[in-house]
């Protein structure tokens, strides 16, 4: 079957209007934002010199961080700021999502505005200025009627480039909680879903190319006088406008939204909850790909209603806690912290998904390793890789004063990535989960962990504030509820991961609940 023939493009299509409409909505206001700011600024700073040295200083300093960092700068920003408003003023917003993308994205948009309009307005010929004052013409005359309309070309080739470059990083802003083209681009690479990824980063590029040529008409109407020219591109963009609220319009406001983190587990898991919430007459939406202090603080502040999260992370990243209890202890204590922030631990799934150290079968039994124990004398010869937080978690620091670890190198990479790299001997150890279906199909083992450095991780179900006394949610979710065990939860995830045609999250989960169908019967 060719690339084009598979029928994920169909899958991919689906969510188009979804995705790219808020893409669409994401970026225009982000833009839209941008120039307000610029443009007047440029205006002011282009006869003082030290202001323009210093906005341009500023806006090039800001084009040194990675996107995925300024956008998700912003969350933890503003979600401080709306417990202030919250408690000072008696009122909150959302942190979650469109907010912190747009202002993230504005800030992207404003150093090649800045420098084009100040580099246009100054460039203008000396001559043709003591002309406009030779007529009489005021400063303000003269800027609105002379200036800008002769260093329109310069200042259009800004926004333009802009207006790419907003629409590009727009793509970064899916695990803040956006709606994005960008949700194509993570679920696929997580998934192994090269469908998806290409469709993404195709429909970013016709985007941007699209509004880049309707801003291009606007420039040359506007240049040339031409006025048929210019509308047309006005009417383009406000097309564009209007098409950015179809997917708000066409959304229920009942909605209950259940959210995902960036692997293929949650994934799958997301897509069975939701169709267990169809299935009981519940509307539903879904917002995936959210880092993991990210899913929690939306869902704490009700901009989520339902996901799924592990016993393990809660207790050790959100919690901060050092001690490793037994499973009952640990699982008691977190329902109790979770209850006194009004969050309901519903139950648990059935299955763990806990770090571990993972190496070639075959490679381990002839070093005899069988437990990290074992390996810590071979680790100074080794290297290592682990998922881009991995590193920085508690479990990692957990495990190098438990057993003395002390790697030759460590590698942070795509957690899909890692397995491979391991079979393959890129790398000799990897920080793998105990439920990725990606250990058998690598023939790789999980290494026990004598010393229980490493937290329990139950797969657990959480509920928003808002929804501790929604009954139907509850009793949609309960067939659900320690039905999952850890050989159902592998298979589905090489299910998820094996790259074909029939291997959606949406198709494994229907196929996970088939599985549980039977073990209830």
């Amino acid at each position: 079957m060719s690339l084009f023939s598979d029928p994920r493009w169909g899958e991919a299509l689906a969510h188009l209007p979804d995705y790219l409409g808020n893409h669409l909505r994401v970026s225009l206001a982000a833009l839209a934002l941008g120039l307000l700011i610029s443009l007047p600024l440029a205006i002011i700073a282009r006869n003082r010199p030290l202001m323009r040295g210093t906005l341009l200083t500023l806006a090039s300093v800001v084009q040194t961080v990675p996107g995925l960092a300024l956008l998700a700068l912003f969350y933890p920003l503003l979600l401080a700021l709306a417990a202030l408003t919250l408690s000072w003023f008696g009122f909150g917003f959302s942190a979650f999502g469109f907010l912190p993308a747009v202002l993230a994205l504005a800030l992207y948009s404003m150093l090649p505005v800045l420098r084009n309009t100040i580099t246009g307005l100054q460039g203008l010929d000396a001559a043709v200025l003591e002309a406009a004052q030779g007529v009489g013409m005021t400063a303000q005359q003269s800027l609105f009627t002379v200036e800008l309309p002769l260093a329109l070309p310069v200042m259009m080739a800004g926004i333009r480039t802009a207006a790419v470059w907003v629409i590009g990083t727009a793509t970064l802003s899916t695990p803040i909680g956006q709606t994005s083209l960008g949700n194509y681009i993570f679920a696929g690479l997580q998934t192994q879903n090269w469908v998806f990824v290409l469709f993404g980063c195709l429909a970013a590029a016709v985007l941007a190319l699209v509004v880049d040529q309707l801003l291009a008409l606007i420039e040359n109407g506007l240049r040339n006088r031409s006025r048929g020219r210019t509308t047309l591109g006005v009417l383009g963009i406000a097309a564009l406008i209007v098409a950015t609220l179809v997917p708000a319009m066409s959304r229920s406001k009942s909605n209950t939204i259940v959210g995902a983190k960036t692997f293929t587990e949650q994934y799958v898991l997301s897509a069975l909850i939701a169709q267990r919430l169809r299935a009981a007459g519940l509307s539903t939406s879904s917002r995936e790909s959210l880092g993991s202090n990210v899913i929690f603080d939306a869902l704490a502040t009700g901009d989520i209603d339902v996901y799924v999260d592990y016993s393990g992370t809660l207790w050790a990243n959100q919690f901060h806690h050092a001690d490793i209890k037994p499973r009952d202890e640990l699982l008691g204590e977190l329902k109790a912290t979770l209850e006194r922030q009004n969050i309901t631990l519903l139950g648990e799934l059935g299955f763990e998904n806990a770090y571990a150290l993972v190496m070639p079968r075959r490679r381990a039994e002839q070093l005899g390793i069988r437990t990290i124990a074992d390996l810590t004398s071979r680790a100074p010869a080794m290297s290592i890789a682990a998922d881009y937080e991995f590193f920085s978690r508690p479990e990692w620091a957990g495990l190098q004063k438990a057993y003395g670890l002390a790697f030759r190198a460590q590698r942070q990479m795509q957690p899909d990535f890692m397995y491979a790299a391991a079979a393959s001997g890129e790398v000799d150890v990897i920080a793998g989960y105990t439920s990725d279906g990606l250990i058998a199909k690598y023939d790789l083992v999980a290494l026990d962990d004598p010393k229980h450095a490493i937290p329990p991780y139950d797969a657990i179900v959480l509920l928003a504030p808002k929804r501790r006394d929604d009954q139907a949610l509850r009793t949609a979710l309960q067939p659900l509820l320690g039905k999952i065990d850890i050989a159902t939860m592998r298979e589905a995830n090489l299910r998820a991961a094996g790259g074909d045609g029939a291997s959606s999250p949406d198709a494994v989960a229907r196929w996970l609940w088939e599985k549980i169908g039977i073990k209830t019967q």
